[in-house]
């Protein structure tokens, strides 16, 4: 007979049953844990393939290829949207010549003729005289680099001899003669305009310019240039920057952004410390203005600074800095939401991005609110937000059921699960633009703006000290504010540097004559170049 196991050994035994068992359960929850870290760098790791390697395009919908969570025609229905009227397209596809003639037509044209001399216009075969039967025409683009010279002034006095021989004190007149926009110094008009649409234009770092200048036998040191640049912010420019600056404040509705930038000698930092640019712009009322505003930090003390007085509505990202800015309505960024749950379905496997998810529902919701956006660009303010109220309300109130309900469905950390915490966050101020039609989705227009400033700090990377950094801040205002007023900014410059030294810089009403979007500038500071000669 088998012995009979005593009661302390089935004890002992329940007890190491029941410890592999918790093991058991620890491993699990463990393992269950990895699975889930696991999940999340491969996500991580295929988001951050995507941006280094593949293409940077956040277009879908109509702008390419169609992310659709189901095929259900309401998806997009809208009962809003009369029926169309049957009609009879016709597709009238351009020649690319005629495109390159009609882009040529607006350039100067130098005529070069070709004839035969006097002499030899006789028939080879007969000798009788020969007539012109037609004329070939062969087009070139000539291209004349920059041409340097040295411009001389030199001034008359005029002194009168019966007074020199007779009188007590001789008088004397000085011709007339325009004051130097640097006195003391090479620079003229020209040259201040050259530098700025090379380097705030253009993006080449004033090194590189220091070398052409070299190239060319001009010896025009960087710190040379530095100088006439800082000279002609502060002592120029900044009065424009300043009335604009003013009136920008007067507006309704403005929008905001801010970028990095590094400045290496500022006094009590090190040189690799992260100092800011900030942006500030006009929407689709009142003039365009562009104003960038250097600072050290990214404190909320300074929008409050730039921005007093202004009382409206102020588009901005989701950084909380703008929350503290006295008197302003805030509207919400649909493109920073939108673009979450792009990259959270950029972050799934490849096998996965064509199939139905909810991340790309997410994304079919703001597709579908940018569509009603794309419909309603031509409509008045009122018309646009009439559109909205009848076609966006509805859409965003499914959006918002559609988050609160996913919310809980999702892992927290995930790309997915940051996507709708920012939109759910966010959503007070995402929702803000259905309450004027002069409001916009997102703050794209100020991000299209700063991208001028990102891509030239790609060039020259840093500041060299907070002064630089300020006389950028003032140059790159007026520079975006030109180009946003369709000006050409190397001929606004050389008229406005050969005029500001020769004028009451106090009267705001000639100050006024000078800001980019004033009716008194000269043509030839537009895009309308002159035609040509013949020779």
């Amino acid at each position: 007979m088998k012995p009979t196991p005593t009661t302390s050994a089935m004890a002992s035994a329940e007890d190491t049953v029941a410890t592999l068992q918790q093991q058991i359960r620890r491993l699990e929850q463990e393992k269950a844990e990895l699975a889930l870290k696991l999940a999340w760098y491969e996500e991580k790791f295929r988001l951050s393939q995507q941006k280094r390697f593949g293409a940077s395009s956040e277009r879908t919908n109509s702008e390419g290829e169609q992310l659709r969570l189901f095929d259900e025609p309401e998806l997009v229905a809208d009962p809003a949207v009369e029926e169309p009227t049957m009609e009879t397209i016709t597709v009238q596809r351009k020649k690319k010549q005629g495109d390159r003639d009609k882009k040529l037509k607006e350039l100067p044209v130098e005529t070069v003729m070709h004839e035969l001399p006097e002499g030899e216009q006789s028939c080879p075969q007969c000798g009788n005289h020969l007539h012109t039967m037609r004329t070939e025409i062969r087009r070139e683009l000539k291209i004349i680099p920059a041409q340097v010279s040295v411009v001389e002034h030199h001034r008359h006095l005029y002194a009168c001899r019966h007074c020199e021989k007779h009188e007590i004190n001789t008088p004397i007149l000085k011709a007339p003669v325009p004051k130097s926009v640097y006195p003391g110094s090479l620079a003229s008009p020209s040259s201040m305009a050259y530098l700025i649409d090379k380097k705030y234009v253009e993006g080449m770092p004033l090194y590189r310019l220091e070398q052409q200048f070299d190239r060319q036998g001009i010896p025009l040191s960087r710190q040379t240039m530095a100088n006439w640049l800082i000279f002609a912010a502060n002592q120029w420019l900044r009065p424009l920057y300043d009335r604009m600056h003013e009136i920008l404040r007067q507006q309704e509705v403005l929008f905001a952004d801010e970028t990095t930038l590094q400045v290496l000698n500022e006094l009590g930092r090190a040189a690799q410390t992260t100092s800011y640019m900030w942006l500030y712009r006009t929407g689709r009322d009142g003039p365009a203005i562009v104003l960038y505003d250097y600072q050290q930090t990214r404190a909320a003390e300074h929008p409050k600074q730039f921005l007093a007085g202004f009382k409206g509505y102020l588009h901005v990202d989701g950084y909380a800095g703008y929350n503290g800015v006295p008197d302003v309505t805030l509207v919400g960024c649909l493109a920073h939401a939108r673009r979450r749950f792009d990259e959270a379905v950029k972050s799934l496997p490849v096998e996965k991005r064509k199939t139905a998810t909810v991340a790309k529902e997410g994304l079919d919701y703001c597709n579908r609110l940018y569509a009603i956006e794309r419909d309603l660009k031509e409509a008045t303010p009122e018309a646009r937000y009439e559109g909205r109220q009848a076609r966006s309300r509805p859409v965003l109130e499914q959006f918002q059921s559609w988050l609160l309900t996913q919310r809980d469905q999702v892992l927290p950390k995930s790309a997915l699960g940051e996507a709708i915490a920012y939109s759910l966050h966010q959503w007070h101020k995402l929702e803000t633009y259905l309450q004027d039609g002069r409001l916009e989705i997102d703050n794209n227009r100020s991000e299209r703006s700063q991208k001028s400033f990102v891509l030239g700090r790609k060039a020259w990377l840093f500041a060299n000290t907070p002064k630089g950094a300020t006389a950028s801040a003032t140059i790159y205002s007026l520079v975006e504010t030109a180009k946003e007023n369709g000006l050409n900014p190397l001929a606004y410059f050389r008229y406005v540097f050969e005029q500001l030294p020769n004028v009451d810089m106090g009267d705001l009403t000639v100050i006024d004559r000078f800001l980019p979007w004033s009716e008194t500038l000269p043509d030839d500071t537009k895009h309308s170049p002159k035609k040509g000669k013949t020779k």
